[in-house]
């Protein structure tokens, strides 16, 4: 039996949808990306995200549906992100969800955008052995998640303050260079020397699985305001390369660190800044000499998309786990948890 759903995802500034068949088989996977709009501000506008989402969510749907050369009429079901997110942005997916799901009557899926992060993996690799640790990182959440099974979520590291991504942003900014600061960070720091400064790296308690990515990111501005008080060049390569190195250090000590302590033999890698070459790398190293399997997604589903959407949705559908047409967003869902 060919079940076929539709996601939506407009958490942040992608209005995104997509056709999946069966939880694995992209049929369609649209992305507007709004980063154009957003770059002179330096960052994401919730209510210029949220507008854009309004002028696109429509048009965005009919190409889903045209690449897909599917028709309402083939969808079993809706699936969206409710949340977490921008309030405004959320509510914009949810809206259309829930028009659709009841103009044809077919059920509604509500879905974590930090789970379907997580299903991005299932896209490429569909058949993960379980147990998992999940190290899910992007501008707003850097997490270690096991995961026993699907559906099975247990948050077992994050973030104290800021997230990766938010650091990687907010030293991009300080270097002078655009929105969004991973890509630009990413760039930048492959012609450096990412031994030159030593940026510190904050491990926190004995045994800690929890982040602390904001005394690097202050680091790296004292590191600057010293060199400009005092009249000394600065290498922005070097400084792009030594702080990405302290940060991919501790994300993939503390990723390695999980697999160990929970016994498993996968380790999933999740979320926008999975698409950084370093971390990538460093954790595929890391892994094989240990035996370990790392599964990550190809760059395109690190960034949001409604096709993770629709995989993590097939999963709940199989299960019958649908949503009331009085689904809303909830823009601080946690991971694990459903609100409706």
């Amino acid at each position: 039996m060919c079940i076929t759903i539709l996601g939506i995802e407009t958490s942040c500034d992608e209005t995104s949808v997509a056709v999946v068949e069966n939880g694995t088989i992209v049929k369609s996977n649209i992305i507007s990306s709004q980063i154009e709009v957003h770059q002179k501000f330096g960052g994401v506008v919730p209510e210029i995200a949220s507008r854009k989402h309004l002028e696109l969510i429509n048009v965005v749907v009919k190409q889903a549906l045209d690449k897909a050369a599917t028709g309402f009429g083939q969808i079993n079901a809706v699936a969206v992100t409710y949340g977490p997110g921008l309030v405004g942005a959320l509510l914009v997916g949810v809206a259309a969800a829930k028009a659709i799901a009841f103009g044809l009557d077919i059920p509604l899926i509500g879905i974590n955008h930090m789970e379907g992060h997580v299903y991005a993996n299932m896209l490429a690799h569909p058949d993960p052995e379980f147990p998992i640790i999940c190290l899910v990182v992007s501008g707003g959440h850097t997490d270690l998640v096991l995961i026993q099974s699907h559906g099975s979520y247990q948050l077992v590291g994050s973030t104290r303050d800021d997230a990766a991504g938010e650091a990687f942003d907010k030293v991009a900014r300080v270097l002078g260079l655009g929105y969004p600061g991973g890509p630009q960070i990413d760039t930048l720091a492959a012609m450096g020397d990412d031994k030159a400064i030593a940026f510190p790296r904050a491990y926190l308690e004995e045994n800690s699985l929890d982040f602390s990515f904001s005394g690097v990111k202050t680091a790296v501005i004292n590191y600057l305001n010293q060199c400009k008080q005092k009249g000394i060049p600065v290498n922005k390569p070097d400084v792009a390369a030594s702080f990405r190195r302290a940060v991919v250090d501790v994300l993939v000590d503390k990723t390695i660190q999980a697999a160990k302590s929970f016994d498993t033999k996968t380790i999933m890698l999740a979320g926008g800044v999975a698409a950084n070459k370093l971390l990538r790398d460093e954790l595929s190293n890391r892994t094989a000499s240990m035996g370990l399997d790392l599964l990550a997604p190809p760059p395109i589903l690190c960034t949001d998309n409604a096709a993770m959407i629709a995989c993590a949705a097939y999963f709940k559908y199989l299960r019958h786990d649908f949503a009331p047409l009085t689904l809303n967003a909830v823009p601080g869902l946690k991971l694990g948890e459903d609100r409706y």
